[in-house]
């Protein structure tokens, strides 16, 4: 355990997000998976399937955080070309990995064989290793600090699952959450005072319409649950001597 912040970065590759046809899910995932893991979610970048694209934001996200994350375009389509660009940014060759040769081969002995597409999802960047893939035949990828991960939610979770504990990290970010009936607005410096008399705290502001009331829930995030449960004491005491009625855990 350390107080060093580890980081990482997502990019989520493929047309159909940026055109609207298929919505994101993984984004949401990755973030509360690796708060668990003691890692921050730092930033993350949509790319349209194209190369020159994808080596730009893998050269840029790698190396700024100590972990990426890709998810999608790594099926057995001519227009999966996560692996190639991947490999071009690190500028090695992609290679058939034998064990994912395998993997593909007994998954699809009874699923029509193992045809020159479904080979594809056995081509990795020359180095890489593979992420189980408990849901389908075919591997992730993890080469150099990139973990190269499928599109679809739940096959990308199984992927997620089966690195759990092995990336080195921090502390896990722990939070709690406060709610009250309030414009935002009302309460924005009452926040700001709070958040800087707790040292390692973020706040995290969600206001919403709701039954004809404004309202919002506040979200106290730290890697110590002592300082948490302090922010959240010392919130819920202004907030009432504001004339307002907090409510724990969020309405």
């Amino acid at each position: 355990m350390t107080d060093r912040i580890w980081t990482a970065a997502l990019i989520v590759i493929g047309d159909e997000i940026l055109s609207g046809r298929t919505q994101d899910r993984n984004i949401a995932q990755l973030a509360t998976w690796l708060n668990v893991q003691g890692i921050r979610l730092a930033e993350v970048r949509v790319v349209a399937d194209r190369e020159d694209a994808i080596v730009e934001a893998v050269n840029t996200l790698r190396a700024r955080n100590d972990y990426l994350f890709t998810t999608g375009g790594i099926g057995p389509t001519h227009d999966d070309i996560t692996v190639d660009s991947i490999a071009a940014a690190l500028g090695v060759p992609v290679v058939i990995h034998p064990q994912a040769r395998a993997i593909l081969d007994a998954y699809y002995q009874t699923r029509g064989g193992l045809t020159d597409a479904r080979l594809r999802m056995a081509r990795v960047p020359q180095g890489g290793a593979l992420i189980e893939n408990r849901m389908s035949g075919a591997p992730g990828i993890h080469v150099a600090n990139i973990f190269i991960m499928a599109g679809v939610p739940h096959i990308a979770a199984a992927m997620l699952d089966s690195l759990t504990g092995t990336l080195e990290g921090g502390r896990p970010v722990v939070s709690a959450t406060l709610g009250c009936w309030v414009g935002e607005s009302e309460v924005a410096e009452l926040l700001r005072a709070v958040e800087r008399a707790h040292d390692g705290v973020a706040i995290g502001s969600y206001p919403f319409f709701r039954e004809g009331r404004t309202g919002a829930n506040f979200v106290v995030r730290a890697t110590d649950p002592a300082v948490v449960d302090a922010c959240i004491a010392d919130l819920a005491a202004q907030l009432q001597a504001a004339g307002r009625d907090p409510v724990a855990g969020g309405i």
